[in-house]
Order: structure tokens, then C-alpha cells, then sequence
């Protein structure tokens, strides 16, 4: 590893690497057992740059100079690697840096694949990227029953597993497997597996209780390396199924991302090229590709993202100091609604206090009981819930008809009719019961906080806490402040949201916050141009090369047409210049319709022809391309407005919001960096929402 290299990461926490040659009873030689550890930050986990490979080089050196019986990698105390660590990717400007860092993964990697000694990975921890390639470059490989977050995350950063991942898993657990971890997983929120999915799917041969895990290893491998045990592997078909699992991969791509990553689409390529298990050509052409990406937009977009989710999220701007939060000890939900359900559900799960919900009749309220007592049940029917905690949550769920059930409670948030009067006096009766500290919260997804709380005795309590649906998946929580809310209210709000293992970021009370606020402008420039005359395909399809999770006209119907109308609504009234009203939506959601397109006969999308027919269009043409010019344009606008009223502290937190409430892309790096990169930004504003190279290479 050149000082060059090195000198490109100086803020790399170097993972060390530690060898120590043990006898170990039954064993006809020693172990040799590498620990990799960055024992003086407990802060994260062990990570790879080139001081760390340089010290796993090295340890290898020590281990393979003892010859020992057999040679194991293990890590510290709950971690056993996560990847590469990228902190010096924006430093790296040069081709032949990129290709060196990519090359040395392998290289060092590969020197427990080519062993002619046994090597052994105890994966007694989390397992994620360049960790997980790790292990699969051992011959053998143990997991700890209590070992978390096992994946490979890259395609969900606009990345793939670049230093054997694309090779070495599909000719181990077969290529449709593959494509579920490397692609499936990534690109449907990041999803992990849990150490016995991982075993059954032959990622790992031996699962092990963690707590005498690293002796049961030893154990097992003196088992293997003499012969008393025996590790199966499947037979690969490398014909017919490995094309079917290509075509899958390349389905989910179009689907996910409308194959607008390159490094997705990259991935792909790499896991059909690994049927013929060549490790010579097949990390030849891994090095190449992560040359190619590491000197990408994509990537460097990829890490602002998760910078932004890992990071700031975890920090809001503007919070008020955690000191001042109070303790909530009792929840109510206003409304037995879908959405009331969703949220009484996820406060009893997280906080495991008692909720009490209440509505208009006991009818209303059995069935929201009994819907949350249900979704418990699917919870523990997949194993996620003892039968001890089963009974539990129930238990501390109740209904009410009557709010004086609400007296003790310090937190309530209403799910009821988004009609300003009928919030008002939701809080207004609620007010007559709870204490004057009690947070009185709204889910509202447009409406004014501070109008909400106008009228109450004490309107400095009352708090904006908008979810996005579904509730339990998605998340964002924007944590709106009233212009009368105090600081105490606002950092309950955050506490509670941490909590529930959400995202919070603080928004100024502004018509539809940030989310909302930016897709109702871009819906509304692909609506207008559909009003003017543009085919539906030609406008629903416009904004495809971005890779954007679903269409204007599907997510048009996955929020509801009469929500999408109703927040529109709000945002004309407030800024009649950029909301226009259309027409034809307004008879479309008074139709009762939901969506544009159906299926006909041959299974082809088609528009429904009573919308056809009830859409009443000009003559007014775009082409694709302009209406992607206008619709970007409508969000460069905005969100420029929106900074300059103060919705939120900075563009970062714009970025965040459309990342985890709106299931903006990754590998985009957040909306304003990517109007900044197309040249939107300067060409609507006069300059950019962020410093020249932020998620970008320097221009």
C-alpha cells in the first residue's frame, strides 16, 4: 500500500489487525487467529482503508509464516466488519489512485481465497460490504446467532460489491440468492439478514449461540480441519437457472430503478460474468468497474446520501437541547382510522407505554383495537414477538369514548379529517383534559400548526409531527415548530421520534412542510402539462431517467387523488402563482377515480378510457424532455423559496427529507445536489444550493 494512497485518507480510523498463533486442543497444529479491531474508537465499527488492509496484510503475513493448521478472522465485540471505508473518496482524483485502491481489496482478500491452508471466518457481528466479502473469501465460515446487520448495502448507495462479492456469492449459495442479497435486498430500503437467514441460505455453514461463540468455533473448525465434520455446498446450475436469476436481476433494476443507476446495472453484469467462476477475469473486471465508480458522480452523490442518513440524521438541525424534553409515559391517538392504527401500533411498539385511542363511537374503536391487536399477532405469527410480549403490547392498548381518558397522557397526536376546524376542536376538547406540559401533536400533512393551536390557552405546546405511509416502513418525521411553540414541546417531539426510530428533521411552519410541499409543485407541472395537451405516457414518463422509485401517476395513486387535491388546494391558496388548480383532477377524484392506468386485455398499461374520455386537453404538445426541464425547474424554484423563508435550516435538510420521506434515489445524492449537478439550479437561480464538489467531482 503506497504512502500516496494512505496519505488520501488521513482521517481514516485504521482498523488493526492482530495475529496470535494458539494451540488449540485436538488440533494437529496451531490456529492462527486474526482479530481485526479499531479498538481506540468504540464509536464505529471496523472498517477498511488502506492503513487497515495494510495491517490485515501484514497480520496474514504473521499467520501464513506460522504455518499453522488453520487460519481464522474474527472482529471486536459485536462487529465483525462493515466495508471500505470511503471517508477519502472525494480526495481521489486521479485514475490510477482509484485502481490501485480498487485492486488491493482483492489482493489482500484473495490471500485467504488461494490458501492452501484452511482459512476460517467467525463472523461474531455485524457483517455488511467489504466485511462480508471478508468472510466470503474464507473457506469456511461460523456466524453468531446474535450477529446484526449482515448485507450488502452498495447498490443502495449507488455502489456494488466491488472486491469479490459479485464473484464469490453466486457460485457459493447459487445466483438467484445472489441477486436477492447483492440487488433485491439493497434496493428494497436496504433490508439486512439476520444471521439464521443467512445460514440457510448458505452464506454461512455453522450458526452458534453468541455466548461462547469464538470457543464453538474453534471448536467446529478442529471438527473440520480433521475431517469429523462435513460442510455441503449446493450444486450451481450454471445454464437455464443462472439465466432466469439474470433476467430477475435485471426486472427488479427496471422496476427499482428504471435502470438509471450505472452501478446497479453494473452489479448485474458482474453476477452473470461470475457463471463461469473465473476469479482471475471476474475480479479483473470488479477492479475495473470500481475504478470506474470510484471516480464517479454516482458514488461520491451515493456517500452524500448516506452522510446525510447516518449522520445529520441523527443530529437535527435547529433541535432544541435535549435537556429540556420531558418523559412520556402515557400516549393518545386521536381517530381509529387506518392511519390512527398505524400510529398507536408503532408508538405501544417502540415505547411500550399505555395508548389509549378514542373516536367518534365504540364501534369505531373496537375495530381500531382489534386492527392493532391484529397486526401484533402478524408480528409475532413471523417470529418477531415472544408470546410474553404479545401479551404485553396488547395490554397497553385501550379505546375510549370518552378524552377524560386522556388525563394523564403527556403526548397526543390527532389522525383526524384534514379540515382545520375540525383539528381545532379536537385540541380545543383535549385541552379541557390534559395537563398544561402535556404535547399536543398533529399528523397533518399540509395544514397550519400554528393556526391549529390559535384558540387554546396554552398553544405553545402544540406540535407538528407529520409521518409519511406507510408509517412502519418509511423514515422521516418532520417535526414541525408553530410560531408560538416552545422548546420544550419541540424536544419531546424529538425524543419521541428517536424513540420510534425515526428521522427527524425541524420544520418551520410553512404550508405541506418540505415533503409535500416539493411533490405537489413537481405533480403539479406534470399534471398542467398533461392539461395542456401532452400524451399521459409521454408526461408520466418524462422524469424516467432519473430513476425516481415510482411515476408521477403512480404515486399520484398511491397518496389518494382526493389527498393529492386537498394538499393542492392548501398550496394554491397560499401561493396561487406556482399552485394551479386543475380542472380535470378535480372531475377525476369527483369520479371516485384512483388511477390512471389500468391493464387491458393483452396485460399492456394503458390509460383508463373514462379518464380519457373526461380529460379534457389542449393542444399544447411537450416532449419529454421539456417536460423534465419543467418540472425540475418547478423544484429548483421551490426549493429555493423554501430556504429563503426558513422552512428549513439548510439545503441538507431538504435533501434528507425527499430522501427518506419521498424514496429519493441514492445514488441521486439528495435533490439539490442533483439540480446543482444538471445545471438546474444556476440555470433558475443564478447558483447553486451547495459549495461546487459537494456529492460531485470538482468540476
Amino acid at each position: 500500500m503506497t504512502t500516496e494512497n494512505a496519505a488520501l485518507f488521513p482521517d481514516e480510523v485504521v482498523t488493526e489487525a492482530f495475529t496470535r498463533v494458539v494451540d488449540v486442543p485436538g488440533l494437529s497444529g496451531k490456529l492462527a487467529l486474526i482479530t481485526i479491531d479499531n479498538g481506540h474508537d468504540h464509536t464505529r465499527p471496523s472498517t477498511f482503508g488502506p492503513g487497515g488492509l495494510a495491517s490485515l496484510d501484514a497480520a496474514l503475513d504473521a499467520a501464513f509464516a506460522a504455518e499453522p493448521a488453520a487460519i481464522a478472522v474474527t472482529g471486536k465485540p459485536f462487529v465483525f466488519a462493515v466495508g471500505a471505508d470511503l471517508s477519502g473518496v472525494g480526495q481521489v482524483r486521479e485514475r490510477e489512485t482509484a485502481w490501485h485502491i480498487a485492486k488491493t481489496g482483492h489482493d489482500v482478500f484473495r490471500r485467504l481465497t488461494d490458501s492452501t491452508i484452511p482459512t476460517f471466518a467467525f463472523v461474531n457481528g455485524a457483517a455488511m460490504g467489504g466485511g462480508l466479502e471478508l468472510a466470503l473469501s474464507c473457506h469456511y465460515r461460523t456466524v453468531s446467532e446474535s450477529a446484526g446487520a449482515i448485507a450488502f448495502p452498495e447498490c443502495f448507495l449507488g455502489l456494488f460489491p466491488g472486491w469479490g462479492g459479485t464473484q464469490l456469492l453466486p457460485n457459493l449459495i447459487g445466483p438467484d440468492a445472489a441477486v436477492t442479497v447483492i440487488i433485491e435486498n439493497a434496493l428494497a430500503q436496504n433490508k439486512m439478514l439476520n444471521p439464521k437467514k443467512g445460514r440457510d441460505l448458505g452464506i454461512f455453514d455453522e450458526l452458534l449461540e453468541s455466548a461462547d461463540f469464538l470457543e464453538e468455533s474453534v471448536r467446529w473448525t478442529t471438527r473440520v480441519v480433521n475431517g469429523e465434520q462435513t460442510v455441503s455446498r449446493p450444486d450451481i446450475d450454471r445454464g437455464t437457472g443462472w439465466d432466469e436469476a439474470v433476467a430477475r436481476a435485471e426486472s427488479i433494476v427496471q422496476a427499482r430503478t428504471k435502470g438509471a443507476s450505472p452501478a446497479v446495472n453494473k452489479a448485474v453484469e458482474l453476477i452473470d460474468m461470475a457463471r463461469g467462476n473465473d476469479l482471475d477475469a471476474g475480479y479483473s473486471a470488479e477492479t475495473e468497474a470500481l475504478t470506474n465508480a470510484l471516480m464517479s458522480d454516482e458514488l461520491r452523490a451515493g456517500l452524500y446520501s448516506f452522510d446525510l442518513t447516518q449522520k445529520r440524521a441523527k443530529k437535527p438541525a435547529g433541535a432544541p437541547d435535549k435537556s429540556l424534553a420531558r418523559d412520556v409515559n402515557k400516549v393518545g391517538v386521536v381517530g381509529a382510522g387506518l392511519m390512527a392504527g398505524q400510529l398507536a401500533l408503532l408508538f405501544v411498539r417502540r415505547l411500550e407505554v399505555p395508548v389509549v385511542i378514542t373516536d367518534v363511537d365504540q364501534a369505531r374503536i373496537d375495530k381500531g383495537v382489534a386492527y392493532i391487536h391484529g397486526e401484533i399477532d402478524k408480528l409475532a405469527g413471523k417470529g418477531r414477538l415472544s408470546p410474553d410480549a404479545v401479551n404485553r403490547l396488547k395490554a397497553l392498548v385501550t379505546g375510549s369514548l370518552d378524552k377524560k381518558a386522556f388525563a394523564d397522557a403527556d403526548f397526543v397526536i390527532e389522525a383526524v379529517f384534514e379540515e382545520m376546524s375540525i383539528k381545532q376542536q379536537v385540541f380545543g376538547e383535549l385541552e379541557e383534559h390534559v395537563s398544561p406540559e402535556a404535547v399536543l401533536a398533529s399528523n397533518t400533512s399540509s395544514l397550519s400548526i400554528t393556526e391549529m393551536g390559535a384558540k387554546l390557552k396554552h398553544p405553545e405546546r402544540v406540535v407538528g409531527f407529520h409521518f409519511f405511509n406507510p408509517v412502519a416502513v418509511l423514515p422521516l418525521l418532520e417535526v414541525v415548530r408553530g410560531n408560538g411553540t416552545d422548546d420544550a414541546s419541540v424536544a419531546t417531539a424529538f425524543k419521541v421520534a428517536k424513540k420510534l426510530k425515526k428521522s427527524s428533521v425541524l420544520v418551520s411552519d410553512a404550508p405541506a412542510f418540505v415533503v409535500n410541499r416539493l411533490l405537489t409543485r413537481f405533480m403539479g407541472e406534470i399534471i398542467a402539462a398533461v392539461d395542456e395537451g401532452t400524451p399521459f405516457d409521454v408526461a408520466d414518463g418524462a422524469l424516467e431517467p432519473l430513476g425516481l422509485p415510482m411515476s408521477p401517476m403512480e404515486l399520484l395513486e398511491l397518496v389518494g387523488p382526493a389527498v393529492a387535491q386537498h394538499v393542492n388546494g392548501t398550496m394554491h391558496a397560499a401561493y396561487p402563482d406556482r399552485f394551479g388548480i386543475s380542472d380535470n383532477l378535480q372531475r377525476f377524484v369527483e369520479a371516485g377515480k384512483t388511477a390512471v392506468w389500468v391493464t387491458d386485455e393483452s396485460g399492456k398499461k394503458v390509460v383508463d378510457p373514462e379518464v380519457a374520455a373526461m380529460w379534457q386537453q389542449g393542444s399544447s404538445v411537450s416532449t419529454a424532455e421539456q417536460v423534465r426541464e419543467r418540472a425540475l425547474r418547478a423544484l429548483a424554484e421551490e426549493a429555493r423559496i423554501m430556504l429563503d423563508e426558513g422552512v428549513v435550516a439548510e439545503a441538507q435538510d431538504l435533501d434528507l427529507c425527499m430522501l427518506l420521506g419521498a424514496g429519493w434515489p441514492f445514488w441521486l445524492g439528495g435533490i439539490t445536489p442533483y439540480l446543482d449537478r444538471a445545471g438546474v439550479s444556476e440555470r433558475v437561480n443564478g447558483k447553486r444550493f451547495l459549495d461546487r464538489g459537494v456529492a460531485s467531482l470538482p468540476a
